[in-house]
């Protein structure tokens, strides 16, 4: 299950007039996906089909644009597979353009409305400013010969000292609207020259003048705020007419629509194609990643659905064509929802090994082992169960998580807490911690381990031998990490480090030390700094990315102490506050904890895993395929009244 699924390079040879029945027939099987590198024969330049794709791309934009008005199924059911061929695309294209044209009409309608609405929004608004008023705005907006009109807002607080502020100015200030923290004032005074005097005096005071809106200064606000609410009315049934003749419309289009969708979508295989086509004359190449075990029967039905002889030949990548293979994912119920979230990390290059299976099994076991409880781990599971619809797919993650839960829960003796109401089938952490710290670095080892024969493996199998021998993680790298867990191992028991591992440790770092300074070019002084530093960095990070994995223990204690925590405020309180203390408190765990539970075993998985054997900068096998709602029945090579030659006439 870890090993890449084997892929084959195909080239298929046809006839140009069959191309529209091979591109169908290969979404068909969903097991292609094209190459669109530069064929090596360069004499194949001709790129067939461009009027197809112009009208495929037209048809398909007007369709789209259509659907914005009416509804129009994404994938409708396709009763029977065809071929379509040029004739018919650009008969539904120039049927779209014609639909477009009558739909448009509506959408122009819609926008006129829309606009209308949201200026009468933006004068009512407006208007709301003047409400209290109940005088002419025109004459607000116009200053006389010799009066000065100002109409603003300035905060409560400022209102007395600046009314006691425009006396001094001659002018008089009328509060006409207290709105929250905002006073809503108009100032009129003689025009003069104590006007630059109240220009300072409303600026100190932090007046800000409101303009009047042009529309409004014809009618009093009551009679602007009357007319609106008629045009809102107008409006509204303007809307309501346009929606029924749409209605209408759509009702008498619907199934032309649908056919044009399904058109569009057998359509589609060749014009994604398009771009990975090369012909010369009647002969057309093109290229494309197929999985090994599918190119005999992807053979098989070329030969039952083409009319024209055609050649196809497959062969495995060379080594400089493995960035461009695609990787297939792997298809498992159970590990999909940890799939999505290797995927979140990079998708494994061709050739690598796919983490998500290992990935799914050391997450469920740090996760259990963190958060061991049979009560906390139910209800994580019951919530993913009863969320399953609106979480999707990730619903499996959350179930199987809680399950892990459970069962160190059974193995810990724990339930929502207490210890007491279930024998412990193991040992409760929280007893014995040392134990748990031990178990913790045997297992961080084991993973670590692990991790570089992975890396190991993945360097050998692109032939990477020197990557594989000296690189990070590395052969040299893991004998090295042995032996100093190895000399740990004697330092713990016997309380010396042995003359064995000590000379396997000076061995490695001497290796690592002679393969640094080899290709390192720079003076020798740097030369001894950079790999005196690197040597020493190697031994640091094989020893701090051990003691790493002392959190799974940490965390197995502090679940354990926060319960204990949680149960003893408990004890201190009444039938009902102890009721309610155990339920919040296990509330607060779940939430808290367990959040910070999945980032730190994330976190294990990503930086101490993750990062040692997975590159990530793969990417992943989309085939070409047909989107429709069911299986087809019926599978048509070309309609009886037109020949491929002859349809395909149009199409070169």
């Amino acid at each position: 299950m870890l090993r890449p699924l084997p892929m084959k390079l195909v080239r298929l040879l046809v006839m140009t007039d069959d191309l529209p029945q091979a591109s169908l027939t290969l979404a068909e099987t969903e097991s292609f996906e094209p190459d669109p590198r530069e064929p090596e024969a360069q004499m194949l330049s001709g790129l067939p089909g461009r009027d197809y794709h112009e009208f495929y791309q037209q048809a398909r934009s007007r369709l789209e644009k259509i659907a914005k008005l009416v509804p129009v199924a994404e994938a409708p059911d396709i009763d029977r597979i065809r071929v379509v061929y040029h004739e018919e695309l650009a008969a539904t294209n120039a049927l779209l353009r014609e639909r477009w044209e009558q739909a448009s009409r509506f959408e122009e309608g819609f926008r006129h409305i829309d606009e209308e609405a949201r200026f009468v929004r933006d004068q009512e608004a407006a208007l709301a400013n003047f409400a209290n008023l109940k005088i002419d705005l025109g004459t607000l907006r116009n200053k006389t010969r010799f009066l000065d009109f100002y109409v603003g807002i300035v905060p409560r607080e400022n209102v007395v000292r600046l009314e006691g502020a425009v006396k001094l100015a001659d002018h008089l200030l009328f509060n006409y609207l207290q709105r929250g923290d905002s006073a809503h004032v108009v100032i009129v005074g003689p025009r003069g020259e104590k006007e630059s005097q109240l220009q300072s005096v409303l600026s100190s005071a932090s007046f800000q003048s409101l303009p009047i809106p042009q529309g409004l200064d014809d009618a009093s606000p009551a009679q602007k705020h009357d007319e609106f609410a008629r045009r809102r009315e107008e409006l509204q049934r303007e809307r309501e007419r346009l929606h029924a003749e749409l209605a209408a419309w759509e009702r008498k289009n619907h199934e032309l629509l649908l056919d044009a969708r399904r058109t569009l979508l057998l359509a589609e295989p060749f014009v994604t194609l398009d771009p990975s086509i090369r012909s010369i004359g009647p002969l057309a190449v093109l290229s494309g990643w197929v999985p090994a075990r599918q190119v005999h029967d992807l053979k098989q039905r070329l030969h039952e659905s083409l009319i024209l002889p055609f050649e196809l030949d497959a062969r495995d990548p060379l080594a400089a064509e493995r960035p461009l293979v695609p990787s297939v994912p792997i298809k498992n119920r159970f590990l999909e929802p940890f799939a999505i979230l290797v995927k979140q990390y990079g998708i494994p290059q061709y050739g690598e090994v796919d983490p998500t299976p290992l990935f799914a099994i050391t997450f469920l076991f740090m996760f259990g082992s963190m958060f061991g409880d049979v009560g906390q781990g139910a209800v994580i599971t019951a919530l993913a169960w009863t969320l399953r619809a609106k979480l999707g797919r990730i619903y499996l993650f959350g179930v199987l998580a809680g399950l892990s839960s459970v069962l160190f829960g059974f193995l810990y003796g724990s339930i929502f807490g207490y210890e007491e109401i279930l024998p412990a089938l193991w040992k409760s952490p929280i007893h014995h911690p040392i134990l748990m710290l031990e178990i913790a670095l045997g297992y961080g080892v084991l993973f670590l381990v692990t991790a570089c024969l992975l890396a190991i493996y993945n360097r050998v199998v692109i032939r990477n031998f020197s990557g594989a021998l000296f690189g990070h993680h590395g052969i040299i790298n893991l004998v090295f990490y042995l032996a100093l867990v190895w000399g740990g191992l004697n330092l713990g028991l016997r309380g010396d480090f042995g003359t064995a591992p000590m000379l396997l440790v000076g061995v490695a770092l001497g290796a690592l030390a002679w393969f640094g300074w080899r290709h390192l070019d720079a003076p020798v002084g740097e030369k001894v700094l950079v790999v005196f530093i690197e040597t020493l960095e190697t031994i640091i990070g094989y020893v701090s990315n051990t003691l790493s994995f002392l959190r799974v223990a940490a965390f197995s204690l502090n679940h354990a102490a926060l319960s204990i925590a949680v149960l003893t405020l408990a004890g201190m309180m009444g039938t009902m506050g102890h009721v309610i203390t155990v339920i919040l408190g296990n509330v607060f765990v779940l939430v808290l904890e367990g959040g910070i539970v999945m980032i730190q075993v994330m976190r294990l998985e990503y930086y101490e895993g993750f990062s040692r054997y997975f590159s990530g900068d793969g990417h992943e096998f989309a085939p070409l395929r047909l989107r429709f709602s069911k299986p087809a029945a019926v599978v048509d090579a070309a309609p009886a009244s037109v020949s491929p030659t002859e349809a395909a006439n149009g199409l070169v």
